[in-house]
């Protein structure tokens, strides 16, 4: 029997370990190794890791692991979580299952950007989805900004902090007269013709080609994706999801099912940023530990 099965090995997870770790909680934490940051060369905003690698955090991580040996981790992906009297019941997909007091929803979001020609060659390399994690790198330099209209005309006004050479490309999606007047109100320029290809090397963007032949240059920008939780598995035990996109839960991620929490963006999917996701875990790992105690059962001896 496990104390608590976290469920996502990003940084809500694996903080959420690493405080469960240190309160002497058996925990396993279960991650496919898929994770959304993947392409991201850098990560930025992080106090102390500023411009870390992804991967290198990770890899970080797993290494102050080995200092606790009640955090166990498994690379697999959790495919079924039943509630059963003791708690629940993990089964993952190459074949095992165990049962845990507590469980950890901290799988996260995954991405659908729009629909635009060979946009993954550059995303992660000079088109970004976060201003406040790439916006410095492209500072002063004419951007793109790619998107839903009502998201990248927000978004738009943001990145004026950073850059004032700001091209928005709808896409071929039509503009209100409402959207309009926004747009008159500041020196932002519209193209409305559909995306062809975007022009570069090595992930570096230099040109937008339209349909309509019009070619732009430019030196980097943003995308503005939707996101979606990457896995069912708190809908199937009933949790609604909420404004954001995130499971329903209190602040510190306890869910309509007892014993039953969500961290980082399976709760809150906006902001979207590494250090917030990581406090989340430690918010929710506390709370772990202490519904853990109210049920009488103590920290193991190592």
């Amino acid at each position: 029997m496990k104390d608590c099965t976290i469920v996502g090995g990003g940084p809500a997870g694996l903080n959420a370990a690493l405080v469960l770790g240190r309160a002497r909680r058996r925990v396993i934490l279960v991650d496919s190794n898929n994770a959304r940051n993947k392409v991201t060369f850098a990560s930025h905003g992080f106090l102390t890791r500023d411009g870390v690698k992804p991967a290198e955090l990770r890899e970080l991580a797993h290494q102050e692991f080995t200092r606790y040996p009640m955090i166990e981790t498994l690379e697999d992906k959790v495919v079924e979580i039943a509630k059963v009297d003791e708690g629940f019941l993990i089964k993952t997909q190459r074949g095992q299952q165990w049962k845990s007091r507590k469980v950890i929803l901290a799988t996260g979001v995954y991405e659908k950007f729009p629909n635009i020609p060979n946009l993954s060659d550059f995303y992660g390399n000079s088109i970004f989805n976060c201003p406040y994690c790439d916006g410095w790198e492209l500072r002063d330099k004419p951007l793109a900004l790619f998107g839903i209209v009502d998201y990248t005309l927000h978004m738009s006004k943001v990145l004026l902090n950073w850059s004032k050479d700001i091209v928005i490309f709808t896409n071929g999606q039509k503009l209100t007269k409402s959207q309009v007047k926004q747009i008159e109100k500041t020196e932002l320029r519209v193209e409305t013709s559909p995306v062809h290809l975007l022009i570069g090397k090595k992930g570096m963007l230099e040109k937008v080609e339209l349909v309509n032949g019009t070619v732009i240059e430019r030196a980097g920008g943003f995308a503005t994706p939707e996101l979606f939780q990457t896995t069912k598995l708190g809908t199937l035990l009933g949790i609604k999801l909420n404004d954001t996109g995130g499971h329903h839960s209190d602040e510190v991620g306890n869910t309509k099912i007892t014993g039953f929490f969500v961290a980082g963006e399976a709760s809150n999917v906006y902001p979207s940023q590494l250090i917030i996701a990581a406090a989340s875990g430690v918010k929710t790992a506390m709370a772990v530990n202490v519904e853990l105690t109210h049920d009488g059962i103590l920290g193991s001896e190592d």
